[in-house]
């Protein structure tokens, strides 16, 4: 049996190294990018279960990919559990506004990701 597949989106090592073997140890497989430009064509093609993105990129405006994500009709459905420093208040609006299910600070998004993939998978 093929375990589940999160997509874990991050530039930076940490928290994005924790956060592979965070999601390993809940029953995941994970498959990382750190090109947000990917991350439509990868969930589409890969058939991915949920989707963990770090919002700060150098590269592109994950914001903006995460609506591509949301506005095409066969990833819309995917839960994106968004996450970046607690100061980037402005980043963490715009995660939300263009469809990400939740969103969280790096201090958090480690030690409580099973209850964000929790309240990210619910359906509604």
């Amino acid at each position: 049996m093929k375990l589940p597949l999160a997509i874990l989106l991050y530039e930076n090592l940490i928290p994005g190294s924790q956060l592979i073997n965070r999601l390993q140890d809940l029953g995941y497989r994970v498959e990382t990018i750190n090109d947000a430009r990917l991350l439509v064509e990868l969930a589409e093609r890969e058939k991915a279960l949920v989707v963990v993105a770090d919002l700060f990129s150098m590269k592109t405006d994950v914001c903006k990919e995460i609506k591509a994500l949301k506005t095409n009709p066969a990833t819309a459905h995917i839960p994106v559990v968004a996450f970046a420093d607690a100061k980037q208040r402005d980043l963490q609006k715009a995660a939300s506004a263009n469809g990400a299910n939740l969103v969280a600070s790096n201090l958090t998004i480690v030690a409580h990701l099973p209850q964000f993939l929790d309240q990210a998978l619910q359906i509604d």
